[in-house]
């Protein structure tokens, strides 16, 4: 037997619309947009500041061993590179420091050639939570940690050629490319082979991996542990 059931219309909020006020200084924050480019960079009013921030990204990638110069290789292509610039904050506003990164243009690669994996795990919110909830309940101490050019450090299995960055090819060496030693942000495996490298890191020192979440790793010395 089929029954009707009747009910009432959907009841309509009478409460008035109020416009979102963003404050008088929004749309001045929002225009002043970061240089696209290298030259603009360069060229802008903030130009002093940004190439220190060049500087010190290029010492980054040197110091670490990120690529070697080569000739290329018969047969092989390279894939590009470019600056991305970004002012970081402060709440009030005003601007706390100039970042600038190079990233790999890895729409250029080639699947199976260039690389073979680009899965990395990702340590769930509800995960960090529980850690966070377990440490309040038993008093235990939280420290938080930065990587610097974190993907940097991924060491690369496959053979990748990229150009010389604008604004530092090599005197003398302008037709040569590349060799990437290292990971680079803006590859499409760097956050595996990142993972990869932590991965190895924290188990020399003795941590064990939680098989419920991958990205959980703990330590028991004693009557103390470590996560």
């Amino acid at each position: 037997m089929w029954g009707l059931i009747l009910v009432d219309e959907p009841r309509r909020s009478k409460r008035a619309r109020v416009v979102k006020d963003f404050g008088s200084d929004f749309v001045t924050y929002n225009v002043e947009d970061d240089p696209v480019t290298f030259k603009d960079a360069i060229a802008s009013s903030e130009a002093k500041e940004l190439k220190e921030a060049v500087k010190s990204e290029m010492d980054s990638i040197v110091s670490n061993g990120t690529w070697v110069l080569v000739d290329l290789p018969s047969g092989c292509t390279t894939i590009g590179c470019k600056w991305i610039f970004k002012k970081k904050l402060k709440p009030d506003g005003t601007v706390d420091k100039f970042k600038a990164r190079l990233v790999a243009k890895d729409f250029k690669q080639k699947d199976v050639i260039e690389y073979f994996g680009t899965y990395s795990p990702v340590a769930r919110l509800t995960i960090i939570w529980v850690l966070i909830a377990l440490a309040l309940v038993y008093n235990i101490p939280i420290h938080q940690m930065d990587v610097k050019t974190t993907f940097l450090y991924g060491e690369l299995e496959e053979e990748i050629y990229m150009d010389q960055p604008e604004g530092f090819v090599a005197h003398g060496n302008e037709r040569k490319v590349c060799k990437l030693v290292k990971s680079l942000y803006g590859l499409k495996q760097a956050p595996k082979q990142w993972h990869g490298k932590f991965d190895q890191t924290i188990l020399a020192f003795g941590f064990t991996l939680n098989e419920n979440d991958r990205c959980i790793y703990y330590k028991v010395k004693g009557d103390k542990i470590i996560i």
